[in-house]
């Protein structure tokens, strides 16, 4: 069987990710063949590597070009530029990615661009799909200056929300009021949030204390909706308060179980159209080749920079 290039987990190399040969995929019959231009790097996939067995192969991101259309006749024709997503190993040369998972690129789309989308565009989108019309209503987001905080300000703000952005570095202040924060609180808590709530809909991807004071923080009939616990899986919160607010609720999104009710390449299509129309603009910190990908992928959980890192597949 025929050979690709594609990143694994090797624990014997430093960083434990490294190029190696594996055999060339098989598509099914509602998978395409997809080229790989670029790919994005994302903070679950990274952390899953660093425990994972011998041979896996990370990735959710990827951009590229069609070479083998599905069977079934479903998906983008032969030679379309593309982005998509799998749950796992599309750090590939070739990867086949289910047609349901793709979307085609505008012309003025490039691939480093589109390959942000996928896992923390779509992650933002249904964040937001849960809080339902923003127009004129307060929404905070934690962990503004990530990848998905920078999409989900900017989905919010295009909604009509009043977008409060909460970051703990004050350099990244800046970043986040670009992306169309109108106010922005600066800590390692969001209690200074208070001011501008209470809130319709909190996006949140710290968890710990952070998780713990966002659910004091939301109005009668608000969501919190949770995606990340960067800062810790254990909560403490006031309990008699948040069901004294009033219908309050705690969502816990995953976003490849959401798109069991709406495929990847429906979300993908939207986000595209404001990529194209200027609506929506990717934050792209770092650029490289994927041979780069075991540096890039610590300075990535080393919070080494904001936004997002990208990786060119180089010949």
């Amino acid at each position: 069987m025929s050979k690709i290039r594609a990143v694994i987990v090797d624990p014997n190399v430093p960083g434990r990710l490294a190029l190696s040969e594996v055999t060339a995929p098989q598509p099914a019959s509602d998978e395409a063949l997809v080229r790989v231009a670029a790919i994005s790097l994302n903070r679950g996939e990274v952390k899953r590597s660093t425990s994972a067995e011998a041979g896996w192969q990370p990735g959710w991101d990827l951009a590229g070009v069609i070479e083998t259309p599905a069977i079934d006749g479903s998906g983008p024709a032969q030679g379309a530029r593309v982005v998509g997503l799998r749950r796992s190993g599309a750090w590939a040369e070739l990867v086949s990615v289910p047609t349901n998972a793709l979307a085609e690129l505008p012309p003025s789309v490039s691939f480093a661009e589109a390959a942000t989308l996928p896992v923390a565009g779509l992650t933002a989108y249904h964040a937001l799909l849960k809080g339902g019309s923003l127009l004129g209503r307060p929404v905070l987001v934690t962990g503004a200056s990530g990848g998905v905080g920078y999409f989900a300000i900017q989905l919010a703000r295009l909604s009509g929300a009043q977008v409060v952005a909460h970051i703990r570095q004050a350099g990244y202040e800046t970043l986040v009021k670009e992306a169309g924060a109108q106010s922005v609180v600066i800590g390692e808590d969001p209690s200074g949030a208070k001011e501008y709530g209470p809130y319709h809909l909190i996006v949140e991807s710290v968890g710990g204390k952070t998780l713990g004071i966002a659910l004091g923080l939301l109005a009668q009939d608000g969501k919190t909706v949770l995606y990340g616990v960067s800062g810790g899986s254990e909560v403490t919160f006031d309990a008699a308060q948040f069901f004294g607010t009033g219908s309050v609720s705690l969502y816990g999104l995953r976003l490849f179980d959401e798109l069991r009710f709406e495929s990847a390449a429906i979300g993908l299509k939207r986000l595209l159209s404001l990529v194209e129309a200027g609506q929506l603009r990717p934050h792209i910190d770092l650029e490289a080749s994927w041979i780069e990908i075991a540096d890039v992928a610590q300075k990535l959980l080393d919070r080494s920079f904001p936004g997002k890192a990208v990786l060119h597949i180089s010949e």
